[in-house]
């Protein structure tokens, strides 16, 4: 009697501490199990906001609309048309007139105002409107035009620009941008600013422009603003 009772209440404290132990690790699971939803939700990415359409209208006619009309239709052939443009690719220009990576005095000036936010909420109500369509005027150059822009120039290893900007010009977004019915004043000042190392925020633009003269730069700008 006297082993057993020893006996006893080791078992006792055996299965005491067993049970301890299955509480802990319980609890422990548990615990774990209810952090690993907040944990997730820690880890997830934050999703970014939403473009303010309101403020976009109101800060594009305060800034933008005197030099590229009031629905991003510019009516003056030097400045850019931006209605239907893709969104993002002018996120991306804004922000390099702002930075200075494409240097423009006038639109530097503007593009420093405005915030991340501010410059998304404009690209997003601007590029919203449609465009109006544009039309070739020189009946000499647009068929050279259409041959450099659907098939380049092979012997001097002038890409397409179909190849890129798409053959009706509607670009790629955020990478290149819709070209269709653009301004041929405006194209052609951009393709020489290209060629001429006056506009250095893309290294493929400034390798094909590199290669163009001056009637290949006017051709194609008249050839583009009148793709449909």
């Amino acid at each position: 009697m006297k082993l057993f009772v020893p006996s006893l209440l080791a078992a006792l404290l055996a299965m005491s501490a067993v049970s301890s132990f299955a509480a802990g690790e319980a609890a422990s699971a548990a615990h774990g199990a209810a952090s690993a939803p907040a944990a997730a939700h820690a880890a997830a990415p934050a999703k970014a906001a939403k473009p303010d359409l309101v403020k976009g209208g109101a800060s594009f006619a305060a800034v933008c609309a005197s030099c590229h009309g009031a629905d991003g239709n510019s009516g003056t052939p030097a400045n850019p048309k931006l209605a239907q443009q893709h969104p993002e690719y002018l996120v991306k220009q804004l922000q390099e007139f702002k930075s200075g990576k494409r240097k423009n005095a006038i639109m530097q000036g503007f593009a420093s105002a405005l915030s991340d936010s501010d410059m998304k909420n404009i690209a997003y109500w601007v590029t919203a409107n449609k465009a109006k369509t544009g039309f070739a005027k020189d009946k000499e150059l647009v068929s050279l035009g259409e041959r450099i822009y659907r098939g380049g120039v092979a012997d001097r290893q002038i890409a397409a620009c179909a190849a890129c900007h798409s053959p009706n010009g509607a670009g790629i977004p955020s990478q290149y941008p819709r070209l269709s019915g653009q301004h041929a004043d405006y194209t052609t000042a951009q393709l020489t600013a290209f060629r001429d190392g006056g506009r250095n925020n893309s290294q493929p633009m400034s390798q094909v422009a590199a290669r163009l003269n001056d009637r290949e730069i006017r051709a194609l700008a008249d050839y583009i603003a009148g793709l449909r």
